[in-house]
């Protein structure tokens, strides 16, 4: 990668930044300034990165050089991504208590992650998860499965990511919505394009540390307004809110439609243990016990994260009600606090920085917010680019014939296509809840993904035609779910009723994925049957020792 090349680039998705900021009602002073010291960072990152970018593994997993912390703040900076920090403390504001199910859920998939998948994903894969679905089974039709699933997880995720990133910018620059998606997503291209792994994980980590000191400076002073007593919050909050004492009842909207409640648990309890682009950090470290270091610091860090946004949450409702400058304020000065909030539920924490610690604050937040997105759209888009180099090109089209340097071409154009791909999304899907949206395809990776993955590497009897046909069926009966549901089909094609009677599908899609895995599997009498079920001894020892992990192959 030339320099100049680089700095062409990036002076590129630098140029508009200035200019938009003078637009009517642009953000303030501090905000921009911070937006683009936090750009100039990243680049020089990238630029860093990218002279240390040469082979496959380098861009990929980053060499397998990251240390267990680095990776565990990596991981919270990919995993606390704009569903996390702007999408659930609108949540809270809006529904209450309820919205804590979500944080509750995401952090509830670690536990899963750490005792089932993190260690033996670490020895018997290369670079993603097909390697290690891939491992005993047919190369060509579980990598295919792998990658249809990943890149359908992917663009869910993609979609809460870019809406966050847009409504922030627009909110903050006054911009038109599809110009700052587009700015979105040609930062994702640059980050991964010329920094590949190392880049995104340095990204990451920076954004988490910055991120989790904003949210505890946003908490103390929420605190601080009250005395330092909770209590008070909570009085201030059911006093305010239209819903009154309701939003601190978890059985509201849970007996409104405890079935899709349950499924919604069940998607986020196991969906972590499915997300790509959280999966592919277990091969950025250097071997299993780094892995299990990086689930712990995590957990570690995603978990206070959550305890500081649900303050964040109910401070919003407590103390935005005071500030009708953030609202859309009817001639009568009226407003509800809920409808009438400006850049609406998502800006919930950005509008609460503003009102508690002014505009250097509100800038700095903003910046971070913009970080947290920007970091897990490149992580996104790295796990869909290496979907389609590694999976689909070099191990199913090319067969191995490929070199890195093809694979290296391919993940690049990937990564502009996808861009292009989250560009669009973004635009279609304006208006949803981005929390609810990463909540999707936490049911498609726990319908699709988590299924093959777990059973092919824990059950002798797992075969090709098994987990194919049952890695299909969840992949299928959670996407048809989504789409005939009322956040597709009404709120997207706007036809008068859903099809489904709830939206979240896990609670039908996971079990039909198993139940498929185990009856295909045990109803198969073929000769490559038997070599893949003799074949489990190895694999249990490599996955659980590490031993022959040296000598991977292309596996």
């Amino acid at each position: 990668m030339k320099t100049r090349h680089y700095l062409a680039a990036a002076l590129l998705a630098l140029l508009p930044l200035p200019a938009l900021a003078q637009a009517p009602g642009a953000a303030n002073t501090s905000a921009i300034v911070m937006f683009v010291v936090f750009i100039l960072a990243t680049f020089g990152i990238t630029g860093w990165a990218a002279k240390r970018t040469r082979t496959a593994s380098d861009f990929y997993t980053a060499g397998g050089g990251i240390s267990g912390f680095q990776n565990g703040l990596a991981i919270a900076g990919d995993y606390l991504s704009a569903a996390s920090f702007l999408g659930i403390a609108g949540m809270v504001y809006v529904q209450g208590y309820y919205g804590i199910i979500y944080a509750i859920g995401f952090l509830f998939g670690w536990p899963v992650v750490m005792f089932l998948i993190a260690e033996r994903l670490r020895n018997l894969g290369r670079y993603n998860f097909a390697d290690v679905t891939a491992y005993r089974l047919d190369q060509v039709k579980m990598r295919v499965l792998a990658a249809s699933a990943s890149l359908l997880v992917i663009a869910l995720y993609l979609i809460a990511q870019v809406v966050g990133a847009g409504k922030l910018i627009v909110l903050l620059f006054g911009i038109d919505y599809k110009i700052a998606v587009v700015l979105v997503g040609a930062m994702m291209m640059i980050y991964v394009g010329f920094g590949g792994m190392t880049a995104t994980t340095w990204v990451q980590i920076i954004k988490a540390v910055l991120m989790m000191i904003g949210a505890t400076i946003m908490v103390l002073l929420v605190l601080y307004m009250f005395r330092f007593n909770p209590d008070a919050i909570l009085a201030e909050a059911v006093k305010v809110h239209p819903a009154g004492e309701t939003i601190l009842a978890s059985t509201q909207a849970i007996s409104a439609n405890p079935i899709n409640a349950l499924s919604l648990a069940l998607g986020l309890a196991l969906g972590t243990a499915g997300l790509p682009h959280i999966l592919m950090r277990f091969f950025t470290v250097p071997n299993a016990n780094e892995a299990r270091k990086s689930v712990v610091w995590a957990s570690v860090f995603i978990g206070y994260f959550y305890l500081l946004v649900f303050v964040i949450g109910f401070g919003a409702v407590a103390l935005l009600v005071r500030h009708p400058e953030f609202f859309n304020v009817g001639a009568d000065g009226s407003f509800n606090i809920i409808k009438d909030l400006i850049g609406g539920q998502n800006m919930v924490a950005v509008h609460l920085a503003n009102a508690v610690g002014g505009s250097l604050l509100l800038g700095f937040m903003a910046a971070v917010a913009f970080a947290t997105i920007v970091a897990v759209v490149a992580g996104l888009a790295l796990a869909g680019a290496h979907a389609i180099a590694h999976d689909l090109y070099a191990n199913v089209i090319a067969r191995g014939r490929d070199s890195e340097k093809q694979q290296l071409v391919i993940s690049r154009v990937a990564t502009v296509g996808l861009g292009i791909l989250a560009i669009l999304l973004g635009i279609v899907f304006e208006h949803q809840n981005v929390a609810f949206m990463v909540g999707l395809a936490f049911a498609v990776a726990a319908s699709a993904n988590f299924p093959v993955l777990l059973l092919s590497v824990s059950w002798r009897g797992c075969t090709t035609r098994g987990a194919v046909i049952g890695g299909a069926t969840g992949l299928l009966a959670a996407t048809a779910w989504v789409v005939l549901s009322s956040t597709v089909w009404v709120d997207v094609f706007h036809f008068a009723a859903p099809i489904t009677p709830f939206p979240n599908p896990a609670i039908i899609s996971v079990p039909l994925a198993f139940i498929a895995i185990w009856f295909f599997s045990v109803t198969d009498r073929s000769a490559a049957a038997q070599r893949e079920k003799d074949a489990f001894d190895a694999l249990e020892v490599r996955s659980q020792t590490g031993i022959g992990i040296s000598a991977a192959s292309d596996h």
